[in-house]
């Protein structure tokens, strides 16, 4: 969603070097630069010496001004849309971009149909639903619902928290997210974590941040020990979790393409990912 701060030049370098660094998942969405990422990317995959079939492709539509819009019509003229600026003949994913209370899961079947019959995507998702809004889709659809983009980091915990908080009566004890996380492993969905180094909604970012120094401290010490940066680690306590997220990384730095690939290895132990989750201002019940 940032990638129009480059130029062409810079992104085909940014793809590259994402390419070669062993991540091949790029995310994407019709909104982001009102289409313009979308166009951007395209020319500097056409530039670049990667192949199309090595990547992993992925957009999303149905955010329209002011207004969701899940309807069969506004899909099809979408995905039409991503792949022309694209400049690329199918997505590998295509999810639906939060949720539509207007939405017909007949209509939303038959966009999927079709876009699967002529070849313009090869598999769905979501991103920020809940299970029941999940299960009324799947109600109609001939396609399983692979993804399901969620914030979720370090300091964005709600899914895990209302787990650890079971018959409490605290703040943390409320289950925003109708139990998304066990949702999706029962599922096999596969939680997509975008913004997961800011925290609250688009407030800033906690890696060294003077806020929160207990967090830095204790990711830092973590860092020294195995000899990576600080959004290594932040990084590798979200791949430490057996539900098998994928980070949407977010960054168009090069440096920072880096820092997570070098980190992609580190298993933290058990007490290491408590130590953060507390570190973070969570308490164990």
């Amino acid at each position: 969603m940032r990638m129009t701060s480059l130029s062409q030049n810079e992104a085909t370098s940014l793809l590259e070097t994402t390419v070669n660094e062993g991540i091949n998942f790029f995310d994407h969405a019709d909104i982001y630069g009102a289409g313009e990422c979308e166009v951007l990317f395209g020319k500097a995959l056409n530039d670049s010496s990667i192949k199309r079939e090595d990547i992993f492709i992925q957009s999303k539509c149905g955010i329209r001004q002011g207004m969701f819009d899940f309807s069969k019509e506004h899909i099809l003229s979408s995905v039409d849309g991503i792949l022309q600026r694209l400049d690329i003949d199918y997505l590998d994913v295509l999810a639906l971009h939060r949720p539509d209370t207007l939405v017909e899961p007949e209509e939303v079947a038959a966009a999927f149909d079709q876009l699967e019959k002529t070849g313009k995507v090869r598999h769905f998702g979501v991103s920020n639903q809940k299970p029941m809004q999940i299960e009324l889709l799947k109600k109609s659809l001939n396609q399983p619902l692979l993804v399901n983009q969620l914030q979720f980091g370090i300091m964005a915990t709600g899914m895990v928290d209302q787990g650890i908080h079971v018959n409490m009566k605290d703040d943390a004890s409320v289950d925003h997210d109708g139990s998304i996380l066990d949702y999706s492993r029962l599922h096999d969905m596969t939680i997509q974590a975008w913004s997961p180094y800011q925290y609250g909604f688009f407030e800033g970012v906690f890696l060294g941040n003077e806020k929160f120094p207990e967090l830095n401290a204790t990711i830092d010490t973590l860092a020294e020990k195995y000899n990576v940066t600080n959004t290594g680690i932040a990084t590798a306590w979200i791949s430490r979790h057996p539900a098998n997220m994928q980070t949407i990384l977010g960054t168009m730095k090069e440096s920072r393409i880096k820092e997570v690939a070098k980190a992609s290895d580190i298993v933290l132990t058990r007490q290491e990912w408590y130590e953060i989750y507390r570190a973070a201002g969570n308490i164990l019940p």
